[in-house]
């Protein structure tokens, strides 16, 4: 049997920028559950390691592993330093991504991947996913790709529609051309682009198919599940249900923007996704958003749902990838409830609401920052007026942005996500006067009551939080 068929209780969260790191996926993996790891700018993630020395040996132990030969070797030559940078030294940085990129380019996403899912499955026989973002277009097939060459058994994709995912591991898994529409703005519907990517140009050995993961869409209304299940290119095997009180990014309220007294998006019933409806398509289902308490998970199998997805309380857990001096400030802010975590509809240049945290005595929350674009990864494509495709961010220079043809009023409050992101995890890139990038801390709204779980200690461990979950004498032997 598939590792993939055994439906896991409680899956942890795909937060990235490599939040979700593959000691957290291993650490719950191993008890049974769904570890995930974020594939969200994995290739930055790696090579910024291999910069910092690869501490442990576990990048480089992992890269040996890699089947497509000589690009491990590439990569360590281009970016491993056995002494680490020298303080103020900024990251070496990759070519963004475009809609053609470099063979070497896509290979490294490849194995940034597959590194990852290797470590996460690494000494025991649990099952690991990735999580990817759908609005993150470019890298998504050679992410996918490399997940699989390790041996990922669910993929978890949301911040989207991903009508055409299910075909693509379909063909990927028989090492096929696995091709899905690229988004340009601009374009006309009757000359559709397309993202490809071609095994076997990729130096892969073709001969032997490959696990085909489970597929969870995320979801957060009864129409997108549906459209999904029944109009796919493949199959679905069930879906996650996200509610606006998740971290990260969330899904607009239908209908109207309107924003509360703390300038908030308001959701309402029309947000909510009815369960019974949703049953009706008979594919098992998860609740995230606020499902962080045993309680919440004994309430969502009573409505039928096969568990929860779980990321505050992992992502705040030793094993995470928050570098530690963030955790441990916010734990302590949170363990006196002083911590808000705040839906804000303008940071993300994606549109997306998206949670920020905030905290007495954050220096990052009034600090200021150059806008400058140079990792990329929620660039969106546009069609110039001389046809060519181009890209812009609403969070780039904002001279930069209006001279691609955008509007002013779309950067304002508009923040880099891809450096604040990265920095979230100890690898801020260096600026000038050896400034670095400042983090932007997100997380769902189980943050504000943390402390009723904590119980006075500083730290702890996906261990706790899992024993934490399945406490109940109802939820034993799960």
């Amino acid at each position: 049997m598939n590792p993939a068929d055994r439906l896991p209780t409680i899956i942890q969260g795909g937060m990235g920028v490599a939040v979700s790191n593959w000691q957290l996926a291993r650490a719950v993996s191993i008890r049974g559950q769904l570890g995930v790891v974020s594939g969200t700018a994995l290739d930055t993630v790696l090579v910024r390691r291999l910069q910092d020395a690869d501490s442990g040996g576990h990048m480089r132990r992992a890269m040996a592993h890699f089947p497509i030969p000589g690009v491990a070797e590439e990569v360590l030559e281009k970016f491993f330093r056995a002494d680490g940078r020298a303080d103020g030294t900024p990251y070496r940085l990759l070519p963004m991504y475009r809609r053609s990129v470099s063979r070497e380019r896509q290979q490294l996403t490849m194995l940034a991947n597959f590194v990852e899912v290797y470590l996460a499955k690494e000494g025991h026989d649990g099952v690991v996913g990735v999580n990817l973002l759908t609005k993150v277009q470019m890298p998504n097939l050679a992410s996918l790709y490399g997940a699989m060459l390790a041996g990922v058994d669910y993929v978890l994709m949301g911040a989207g529609i991903p009508r055409e995912i299910p075909g693509v591991l379909d063909a990927l898994s028989r090492h096929q051309v696995a091709t899905m529409r690229f988004d340009v703005e601009g374009a006309p519907s009757t000359e559709p682009e397309y993202l490809t990517l071609d095994p076997a140009e990729l130096g892969a050995d073709t001969s032997v198919p490959l696990e085909r993961p489970a597929f969870l869409p995320i979801i957060s209304a009864n129409s997108l599940a549906t459209t999904l299940a029944r109009k796919s290119n493949g199959t679905v095997q069930g879906f996650i249900v996200e509610g606006p009180t998740a971290g990260g990014h969330n899904a607009p309220p239908r209908g109207e923007m309107r924003l509360n007294d703390r300038g908030e998006p308001i959701y309402g019933e029309r947000d909510a996704v009815d369960l019974d409806k949703l049953k009706e398509l008979g594919l098992p289902f998860w609740l995230a958003g606020g499902t962080g308490s045993p309680q919440r998970l004994i309430d969502a199998l009573a409505r039928g749902a096969a568990g929860i997805q779980v990321g505050t309380l992992f992502a705040f857990s030793v094993e995470s990838g928050f570098a530690d001096y963030l955790k441990q400030d916010v734990l302590a802010h949170a363990a006196r409830g002083e911590v808000e975590v705040m839906t804000d509809p303008r940071a993300s240049p994606t549109g997306y609401p998206f949670k920020v945290v905030r905290w007495a005595g954050d220096e990052s929350r009034h600090s200021t920052r150059a806008r400058n674009c140079d990792l990329g990864y929620l660039r969106i494509a546009y069609k110039r007026d001389d046809g060519r495709i181009d890209y812009r961010c609403a969070a780039e220079p904002v001279e930069d942005y209006v001279r691609k043809g955008g509007i002013v009023a779309d950067t304002l409050g508009r923040r880099c996500l891809c450096n604040a992101l990265t920095s979230n995890i100890g690898q801020p890139q260096v600026r000038a006067e050896s400034i670095d990038e400042p983090p932007l801390l997100t997380s769902g709204d189980d943050l504000s009551t943390i402390a009723t779980f904590l119980k006075g200690r500083e730290s702890y461990s996906a261990d706790d939080v899992l024993a934490y979950l399945l406490t109940a004498p109802v939820l034993q032997g799960i």
